[in-house]
């Protein structure tokens, strides 16, 4: 079924992804959706991976670590000793890290102690080094050129802040013998993917370039679009931007590109899981398409929740059809993390 809106054509660009991605190095990867940092947010997101620290990341569990848990799991000791000792400065105040620390434990990712008044901490597990390169892909199913030249800032401060390895963007192809978004104002490191969202394919007719993601980025604060004066930006540190780096790999972890269902109305009667040859994809059978996610809500005319009889239902829809949805989704999530299917 050819998407009617751009969280449809999202989807088949991360069906596409995780279908086709093949990493040069021969590294893993996985797909994630709406993710980023406060001032940027990415459509598509492929993590791509060492195979055998993916395998090593899985067992610490499918929830996603944050940057304070990280900055507690990655310098943890391996035998006992107080924390303020074991840990480097974080920055901002100690009762913060103490948080963190009980926060871990609880996820049975530390060891903690008391002896006196003091907190020991020693680490579980090494926390491995996993991550090789993020893709950030921008979508933009129908390119004009107005949103060609609304998309070209957001890409060139990609660029100039290199949070990610590469960055695309995703359009769908029209057939022309020159594909008009080749015609565009885009930055030249920035590379195109023309989608067949009807067939799940796409092609790569511009690469992009690969970004200094280990030096300083530049944040493009201001870039004043109505005269000729200078931008204003800042300079980012790089190990700033290998923590955000790791934070966001670790959300993609968890959530990959299926966690529409958390957001949606998968208990509505009207809601659907159905398939062809670009994938599965969720399909509302009073409007007749693929929901939009802004519009998949209680307050949709449609809605209808789930008889309770659906819910008292056995196996396989135990719990209701809803229930048994959001399941499948996530056990075709979790088949993409080596190790967490066992």
């Amino acid at each position: 079924m050819a998407p009617d809106s751009e969280f449809a054509f999202e989807l088949r660009v991360c069906q596409w992804a995780e279908r086709a991605w093949e990493p040069a190095d021969g590294s893993g990867a996985f797909v994630a959706r709406q993710l980023g940092t406060k001032h940027r947010r990415w459509d598509t997101v492929v993590v791509e991976c060492d195979p055998d620290g993916l395998r090593e990341r899985a067992k610490f569990g499918a929830e996603a670590f944050d940057s304070d848990l990280l900055h507690v799991l990655r310098n943890a000791p391996a035998d006992w000793t107080y924390y303020r000792d074991a840990l480097p400065d974080p920055g901002y105040p100690w009762r913060y890290v103490r948080e963190s620390i009980h926060e871990a434990a609880d996820r049975d990712a530390l060891d903690t102690r008391k002896r006196g008044n003091r907190i020991q901490i020693r680490r579980v597990r090494p926390y491995p080094d996993w991550l090789r390169r993020i893709v950030a892909i921008e979508n933009k199913p129908d390119l004009t050129a107005s949103a060609a030249r609304d998309l070209a800032p957001q890409l060139e401060r990609d660029v100039a802040l290199s949070l990610a390895d590469e960055v695309w963007v995703a359009t769908a192809a029209t057939g022309e013998r020159v594909e008009p978004v080749l015609l565009t104002d885009m930055p030249a490191a920035a590379g195109v993917l023309t989608v067949d969202p009807e067939r799940g394919t796409a092609d790569e007719v511009w690469q992009p370039r690969s970004l200094s993601v280990d030096d300083p980025g530049t944040r493009i604060l201001d870039r004043p679009a109505d005269d000729h004066s200078a931008a204003r930006f800042e300079y980012v540190d790089p190990d700033w931007k290998r923590e955000r780096r790791l934070a966001i790999a670790e959300r993609a972890y968890e959530r990959g590109w299926r966690a529409y269902a958390d957001t949606m109305r998968p208990d509505c009667r009207h809601f659907q899981l159905r398939a062809d040859e670009t994938g599965v994809y969720p399909y509302c059978a009073a409007k007749e398409r693929v929901p939009r996610v802004a519009e998949c809500r209680g307050a949709c005319p449609s809605y209808e929740p789930e008889p309770p009889a659906w819910r008292s239902m056995g196996w396989p829809l135990d719990g209701g059809p809803g229930g048994a949805i959001k399941r499948l989704l996530d056990r075709r999530r979790r088949r993409q993390r080596p190790g967490l299917q066992e």
